[in-house]
C-alpha cells in the first residue's frame, strides 16, 4: 500500500530504503548544501510523496519515495521568476509513432532518474530538512538548493533548459513548431528525440545512431530504465515486423 504520510512509511523497511535512495540520489547530483538559516529569506517546507511504480500490466515493480518542495509557499520575484516549460502534446507523440511506422524503425524509451535534480537553479532557494532525516548535530540548519527540487514552480523549466542545452551542444536541432522535438542528421540518416518532461522516446532510420544516443545520455545523466518502447503516457505500444500498433 502507498503510505499517505511519513509516519506510516517509517513503519515499513521498503519505504525507508526508498527514502534513503532518494537522498543518496541528492548527494550524487549535488542538489543542496546544509547552511545556517539566513535572515530575511523565505524557507520552503518539504514533504515526502510515496508511489508504487507499475508496469504496463499494472504490476508493482518498484516503491518510489520522492522528496518534494511545498511550491505553493514560493513567492514570485523572490523564489522564482519564469516557470514556463514546453510539454509534448499527445498528438505529437502519435505523429512521432506514425512517422516511425512509416519509416519502419524501432522506437526506444529512456527515463532519466530524478530528472529535475539535474536542472540548475538561477534563484536563491532554501528548504527545510526532510522529515526523518534531520541532521542531529545541526537541527536548526536548512538546505540551500543548487539544483531544482520536484515541487518547485521553476523545476520543469530548469530541467528542460538543462536537457535542451545539452542536446543542442551535441548537434541536435530543436523543432521550430514543437519545442520538445529534437533532430540530428548524419550522412543522410536522422535520429528523432521527443521529450515529455523526464520521459524521452527516440528512434532513427539507422539503429546505430540510437546506440550512440543512448551512450551519450548515459554519459551525462543517470538512467533508471531504457529499452524498446512498450508503454508511454497511457498508450500501450506494440512493435513487430508487421508494423506498430497502439492501444
Amino acid at each position: 500500500m502507498e503510505p499517505k504520510k511519513f509516519e506510516e512509511a517509517i513503519q515499513d523497511q521498503y519505504w525507508i530504503d526508498a527514502m534513503q535512495e532518494e537522498l543518496n540520489q541528492f548527494r550524487r547530483c549535488n542538489v543542496w548544501e546544509l547552511v545556517p538559516k539566513p535572515r530575511g529569506h523565505n524557507i520552503i517546507g518539504t514533504k515526502w510523496i510515496y508511489r508504487n511504480k507499475l508496469d504496463e500490466s499494472g504490476i508493482i515493480v518498484k516503491n518510489k519515495s520522492r522528496l518534494v518542495a511545498k511550491g505553493y509557499r514560493q513567492e514570485e520575484g523572490i523564489d522564482f521568476d519564469q516557470t514556463f516549460a514546453p510539454v509534448a502534446r499527445l498528438e505529437a507523440i502519435r505523429i512521432f509513432l506514425a512517422y516511425a511506422a512509416y519509416q519502419d524503425f524501432k522506437v526506444y524509451q529512456m527515463d532519466v532518474k530524478s530528472a529535475f535534480l539535474n536542472g540548475d537553479l538561477k534563484e536563491e532557494v532554501y528548504v527545510e530538512q526532510p522529515s526523518g532525516f534531520v541532521d542531529p548535530l545541526k537541527p536548526d540548519f536548512i538546505y540551500k538548493l543548487r539544483k531544482a527540487l520536484y515541487g518547485l514552480k521553476q523545476a520543469p523549466r530548469a530541467w528542460y533548459e538543462t536537457l535542451s542545452t545539452f542536446l543542442i551542444e551535441n548537434k541536435f536541432s530543436r523543432g521550430k513548431i514543437d519545442k520538445t522535438l529534437f533532430l540530428r542528421e548524419s550522412k543522410g540518416k536522422i535520429i528523432l528525440v521527443q521529450i515529455y518532461v523526464d520521459d524521452i522516446i527516440f528512434g532513427s532510420t539507422e539503429n546505430n545512431l540510437c546506440k550512440k544516443f543512448a551512450k551519450l545520455m548515459q554519459g551525462k545523466f543517470e538512467m533508471s530504465s531504457m529499452g524498446e518502447l512498450k508503454f508511454f503516457l497511457g498508450l500501450q505500444v506494440r512493435q513487430t515486423d508487421d508494423g506498430l500498433s497502439i492501444s
